[in-house]
């Protein structure tokens, strides 16, 4: 694996997006950014050579283009550029299986989706062995907010997706909010009415996530962390805490046998609607 983060670039306001956070992201973690466009040739494409060379001379102004916005915040910044022929998710995939880090641009719920926007943006960060953030045009600002938040499932593995945040939090310095969102038991749902267990799962939601965070804590000591378990759904829960901060991030459980994309329902929804970059962080 190389030091480095890697953005996909397709010349997209939203893949621009993504190339000020990364740059940014890069810049904190003191390594270099390599902006990677790729193109996926149809055969007649490569039969006729003045089309093949005008796609050349695309790729080149597309990622001319972003080294440009890369360096523009950030002139010390190390940028390197890449443009590969293949598949795109699988070259992305490679790619971010081979860096600390890969940024892609992503649209909200309901717009046309595009190169690096719909299907191959989520498909990436379904599959990717390393964690995988998704910006949206109006996220552009987001690289200089300093506020971290995490979802969390109270279960085991969740190692990964907590070293992740701790360590981001930490290069920002604007303090962590971790949430844990419950709903209500099974006799609640059915009956309508207030379950008298319900106030006793939120109090052993809350002991568990405390338990959680606790060695990471000692480790990150300078990080301020605020835990929160609260009643109600993740989507919106998650989508709430989210608004200002720089960073969302929720983790994805390995499903193996599974073919396709790998998300789940609450990991697709915060993608769909929440306004701050989110990062999906493959859990072991």
């Amino acid at each position: 694996m190389t030091a480095q983060v890697v953005v996909g670039v397709d010349g997209s306001p939203e893949s621009l997006a993504a190339v000020e956070w990364a740059a940014h992201e890069a810049a904190l973690r003191h390594v270099p950014l390599c902006l990677l466009h790729v193109e996926e040739r149809t055969r007649a494409q490569r039969v006729h050579g003045q089309v093949a060379f005008a796609l050349a001379s695309r790729s080149r102004a597309v990622l001319r283009d972003a080294a440009e916005r890369a360096r523009r915040g950030h002139p010390q910044l190390r940028v390197m550029t890449r443009c590969d022929l293949g598949r795109v998710t699988g070259t992305l995939r490679g790619a971010a299986d081979g860096a600390d880090l890969m940024v892609v641009g992503s649209r909200a719920l309901g717009e046309v989706a595009g190169f690096l926007l719909g299907s191959v943006s989520q498909a990436l960060a379904g599959t990717a062995g390393r964690p995988v953030v998704l910006v949206r045009a109006d996220c552009a600002d987001a690289a200089a907010r300093a506020e971290v938040v995490a979802g969390l499932e109270l279960i085991d593995g969740s190692e990964a997706l907590l070293g992740f945040v701790f360590a981001e939090a930490d290069r920002r310095g604007g303090g962590l909010r971790v949430l844990h969102c419950w709903g209500p038991s099974a006799a609640t749902v059915s009956s309508g009415t207030t379950d008298p267990g319900d106030e006793e799962r939120g109090r052993r939601a809350a002991e568990r996530l405390t338990e959680l965070l606790r060695p990471w804590r000692r480790r990150y000591p300078g990080v301020c962390v605020i835990p929160e378990a609260v009643f109600g759904s993740p989507v919106a829960g998650l989508s709430e805490a989210a608004r200002g901060a720089g960073l969302l991030a929720v983790g994805r459980r390995r499903r193996r046998l599974l073919p396709g994309p790998r998300l789940g329902h609450v990991t697709h929804a915060v993608i769909s609607h929440c306004t701050a970059p989110v990062a999906v962080v493959p859990l072991g």
